[in-house]
């Protein structure tokens, strides 16, 4: 029988599938974040252990405006939901889950997945 983290790497990030969180469960370990991150393409940087956070640019405000709709859509076809910040030309998103005070597997999906956002 394969662990978890046999599984995450061989499956890939995108391709999993978010899981329902309960209160408190599931937050990562430093050791696993680093391990997760390292499978994880696109530049996304740690914040203090506990955030994923990636900028997005674009040539306007409308084709910024668009891609935070389709990540919208993508985040409750998972049922996680990041924290997106739009500007003109930018797309800020930041994922944690709130539940469990800090980063689960969940995060590192939804992060895969943006980046295959077009």
């Amino acid at each position: 029988m394969k662990d978890i983290t046999e599984t995450s790497t061989e499956m890939g990030l995108a391709s999993r599938t978010c899981s329902a969180c309960e209160t408190g469960a599931g937050r990562l370990d430093t050791a696993r974040i680093k391990s997760l991150l390292k499978q994880l393409p696109g530049a996304w940087k740690l914040k203090e252990d506990r955030q994923l956070e990636k900028s997005f640019k674009f040539p306007d405000f409308k084709e910024a405006l668009a891609f935070t709709n389709r990540v919208g859509l993508l985040a409750e076809e998972q049922g996680h939901h990041p924290d997106i910040l739009l500007a003109w030309g930018e797309v800020r998103i930041q994922l944690s889950t709130h539940s469990a005070k800090g980063l689960t597997e969940n995060d590192f999906i939804l992060a895969a997945k943006i980046n295959d956002v077009k």
